[in-house]
């Protein structure tokens, strides 16, 4: 299994808030992922949960952009066998978004096996488990053998429906769309999906990215 933590936002809203806050300010500049949580970057506790699911260090690889790219090489110090991976862009304007950030992992890393693709700003309560989530992703393909991947996502209230995707599932629990942030009255599921938090990719599912930007090239 690779695993590509995606850390190649640039935190606008992030900086906006910092501007105005005088106990937080000295944070301005610091990309989300390694902001201090706990004593250590936050990007670093996914390395502690990655390593405790005995996902090999060499298999990881990080999306970063090229203006925080240093920062993350400086990080890196302590992860030597971490790939890190340059989308090229240097500001929030031509940034390439999640979906071609993948496609160019999966081109860069020629990405050959499943995939799990974590969002590296985000954490989840103490009551997730990366290693069951990884057992769950295992078992599905037991009982799956055209291959299936797994998705993480929690139900929201309806005030927040139109703030995220959402997702709809059949009554097996297999996804049957994701809808970007509909008005409550248009969809009756409530599971809402905060970004690729945590995405666990059979390799035969990894072609639809490939696929899907190749069509997106041609349609623009």
């Amino acid at each position: 299994m690779k695993v590509l933590i995606l850390a190649a936002g640039y935190g606008t809203r992030l900086e906006r808030d910092l501007s105005t806050s005088n106990e937080y300010s000295y944070l301005i500049g610091c990309p989300k992922p390694l902001l201090p949580v706990a004593g250590k970057p936050l990007i670093s506790h996914w390395m502690g949960l990655l390593s405790a699911s005995r996902v090999c260090e060499s298999d990881i690889y990080i999306m970063v952009n090229d203006s925080n790219i240093d920062k993350f090489i400086g990080w890196k110090k302590d992860f030597p066998s971490v790939h890190i991976i340059s989308d090229r862009s240097t500001t929030n304007d031509n940034r390439l978004g999640a979906v071609a950030c993948i496609h160019l992992a999966v081109k860069q890393a020629a990405v050959d096996d499943n995939l799990m693709i974590i969002a590296g700003d985000t954490l989840f309560y103490q009551d997730f488990s990366l290693a069951e989530f990884i057992k769950s992703f295992d078992n599905l393909q037991l009982t799956h053998p055209q291959g299936c991947s797994l998705i993480t996502y929690y139900n929201c209230p309806v005030e927040e429906v139109s703030k995220h995707g959402i997702l709809e599932v059949d009554s097996e629990g297999m996804v049957s769309a994701l809808i970007e942030k509909p008005q409550p009255e248009h969809t009756n599921s409530r599971k809402a999906v905060r970004g690729p938090q945590s995405y666990m990719w059979k390799f035969c599912g990894v072609k639809f990215f490939v696929n899907f930007m190749l069509e997106a090239c041609e349609i623009d």
